[in-house]
């Protein structure tokens, strides 16, 4: 009988159902559910509780790093595994920072991502074998819970990281209203709040602010100049 339960949270379709596809094979594993964006993991850890989400970092609308946060926060029994096209020291010393469960590269074996999961659920951390070298080279007893990614935005709340990604993303103040249910007024309080706290004044700058703190990945605004 199957008794690890398995969150996908990977905005590609096609990587997601080679994921489930794979994983079904697997005697002891579930894919319970499936996540587009970092808002849908965090909803649907709410309402599922799976035993470990595999998380990609490059999700929209919410980035798996806060979309990580958020989880263990409201649903802490759940695991977090990143699976992420990035190893950059960075990304890997926020998401262990935060709480992951584990951090794998995209060119992981099947074997290697069940075996994390595995180690997940028993309470065990693990990474990708050139990943762990460098941890252990490092010196992590400097990193605080919230790891870099505090430090970069540490004044900021969580409702400010989020609207300063969906800013970052391009959404107008109407659209970032409708995916946070909140109204536009308090959009562009949220707007002028950041621009005040980070000295920022134009979109242009926020979003490059947003690239170099990790809440977008540079590559997924490509016309920012």
């Amino acid at each position: 009988m199957k008794h690890i339960t398995v969150l996908l949270a990977e905005d590609h379709m096609i990587v997601r159902e080679g994921l489930r596809s794979l994983l079904e094979h697997e005697s002891d594993i579930e894919v319970v559910g499936e996540a587009q964006t970092g808002r849908q993991a965090v909803q649907l850890t709410r309402k599922l509780r799976p035993t470990v989400v595999v998380m990609d970092i490059a999700m929209p609308l919410l980035n798996g790093l806060e979309a990580t946060r958020q989880i263990l926060k409201v649903v802490p029994a759940t695991k977090v595994v990143i699976l992420s096209a990035h190893s950059d020291d960075a990304y890997v010393e926020q998401a262990t920072a935060l709480g992951a469960a584990g951090y794998l590269i995209k060119q992981t074996s099947l074997q290697v991502l069940a075996r994390a999961i595995r180690e997940a659920h028993k309470g065990n951390t693990f990474f990708s074998p050139s990943i762990a070298k460098r941890l252990n080279n490092r010196n992590q007893k400097s990193l605080d819970r919230e790891g870099l990614l505090k430090k970069k935005v540490a004044h900021l709340s969580s409702r400010e990281i989020e609207v300063l990604q969906l800013i970052a993303e391009g959404a107008p103040n109407k659209q970032v209203a409708a995916e946070l249910g909140i109204s536009i007024k308090t959009v562009e309080k949220h707007r002028q709040s950041l621009m005040q706290k980070l000295n920022i004044h134009d979109v242009a700058g926020l979003t490059r602010y947003a690239i170099s703190a990790g809440v977008i990945e540079s590559s997924v605004q490509l016309t920012i100049v």
